[in-house]
């Protein structure tokens, strides 16, 4: 019994000593924790809005390193930002970073801007010069749940205004409810300078209009590089030479809606510094109800082919000519890369559904590498996400809808234009107007999975009361007619 009891007390002492030295060698590794904590994105939440016509990976997981980090608060809306100091005009070049915005998530500090940037806002959208931008946007709902397609995650770059106008949408904006779907920074257009290994990478996620999915490196290379100078990366290039006076920029977007049958608008639409047209824009034979100019042209490959074999009766012949017009592509398939590069340089179209084709019959004989703009897919898939996130993302026809050339455009010109006037846009009383104005018999407006009409024209009766655009509507107290 004695033996017993001192085998034991033996085995109980080394099992004490043992917890001692295992606590003890613990005690001498490092804890694992950050030197300081990490900064905090600023959050914003989206609004959800409820909106022209045309023929998700979870929001940016943070590394590893962050999944111990504390949950971030709710993110709520924040109050109107201040517009800050407007820049004098200057066309820099603009200079391409990466900005994302996650659902209010940590950021590693080393990752975050240096804290001595120069911040155009007061109240969490942070833009900086070739750096990398982390800014926080909290989506409703946003997070994990967040399927791999939606990727809000876009370049950013430090574009000056064009202008220094006192009434301009910028200014205007930060008074409105629509403040935190914007985002100052994303290039509405893509160039030469864009195309890296590292943008093809992260960009090939994303099919269609909203990213590189399915484009080789190489069809980005050819073409994209044509697009070199300073009027490829700005959509109003010629704002110098076109400003006269004038320290606001005024834009009309010109939809093809029948509401602009007889509504002699030509010469108010006319009368603006920059006229958008875009698809079946018929001109001839309705210059008093339309106008007669076109300063850009936007479209997609498909949609032009479409208009040319749709149209061709009712007198469409092919975009727009003129000195001053601008084409602007819409890419949603390498078949625009491959127009966009023979149009540049005056050869025909090596191969896809346009092999062989001469891009003059499009474009004219005089076209220039200078006329050609295409928009980059982060413009595109930064619209969808904060714009017009329709419920059709979440149907198995998600990969095929997308805003409607119009509907880009007209975006385009808010973000890019002092003033937009819209004529030619869905508005609620759509049914008692044709589809087009140019139609002689009355044809309803046709409704298809891969656009959300309905929801733009929401969102155009939204940008209106919010007096961010002038939209033309027959029936409306206070109506701009």
């Amino acid at each position: 019994m004695a033996l017993q009891r001192r085998l034991a007390l033996g085995a109980l002492t080394g099992g004490s000593l043992l917890l001692v030295y295992i606590l003890c060698v613990n005690l001498e590794s490092p804890l694992s924790w950050p030197a300081a904590p990490p900064k905090q994105s600023h959050g914003f939440t989206q609004a959800r809005s409820s909106s022209s016509r045309d023929s998700a990976e979870p929001l940016d997981r943070q590394s590893n390193r962050d999944q111990c980090s504390p949950p971030p608060p709710t993110p709520t809306l924040p109050p109107g930002l201040s517009s800050g100091t407007m820049e004098p005009e200057h066309p820099l070049t603009p200079t391409p970073e990466t900005q994302t915005a996650t659902a209010a998530e940590h950021t590693p500090a080393e990752n975050n801007a240096p804290d001595n940037s120069k911040s155009r806002f007061k109240s969490g959208v942070e833009e900086t010069g070739s750096r990398v931008v982390n800014q926080g946007l909290g989506l409703q709902d946003a997070g994990p749940t967040e399927p791999p397609f939606i990727g809000d995650k876009y370049m950013s770059e430090d574009v000056p205004p064009q202008t220094n106008c006192s009434d301009g949408i910028r200014r205007r904006v930060n008074q409105t409810a629509l403040i935190g779907r914007f985002l100052e920074g994303v290039p509405v257009l893509q160039w030469a300078g864009h195309v890296t290994r590292e943008q093809h990478q992260r960009l090939s996620r994303y099919p269609g209009a909203h990213g590189w999915g399915g484009i080789e490196y190489k069809t980005l290379v050819e073409t994209l590089s044509v697009l070199n100078s300073s009027a490829n990366r700005w959509l109003l290039d010629d704002w110098t030479e076109r400003r006269t006076t004038s320290e606001c920029i005024r834009c009309a977007v010109v939809g093809n809606g029948g509401i602009l049958k007889d509504s002699k608008n030509g010469k108010d639409i006319d009368g603006h510094h920059y006229v958008f047209r875009t698809n079946g824009a018929i001109i001839e034979g309705f210059e008093q109800d339309v106008g007669s100019r076109t300063t850009h042209y936007t479209f997609s490959t498909n949609t032009l082919m479409n208009s040319m074999r749709s149209y061709a009766g009712a007198g469409y012949k092919g975009p727009p000519m003129s000195e001053e017009t601008r084409y602007v592509f819409l890419p949603d398939h390498d078949r625009d890369y491959l127009l966009m590069k023979a149009a540049a340089t005056h050869t025909r179209v090596e191969r896809g559904p346009e092999k062989g084709k001469d891009p003059a019959k499009y474009f004219g004989q005089d076209v220039s590498a200078e006329k050609l703009k295409m928009y980059h897919p982060d413009f595109i898939r930064y619209l969808r996400n904060r714009f017009l996130r329709s419920k059709a993302l979440k149907t198995r026809y998600k990969d095929i809808y997308r805003p409607s050339t119009g509907a880009v455009m007209l975006l385009a010109a808010l973000h890019t234009c002092d003033q937009v006037s819209a004529y030619g846009f869905m508005t609620p009383d759509f049914k008692n107007y044709s589809d087009h104005y140019y139609e002689k018999s009355y044809h309803p407006v046709g409704f298809f999975i891969n656009h959300d009409l309905r929801m733009e024209m929401s969102l155009w009766q939204e940008l209106h009361q919010a007096g961010l655009i002038r939209l033309y509507m027959h029936e409306e107290v206070g109506n701009h007619k």
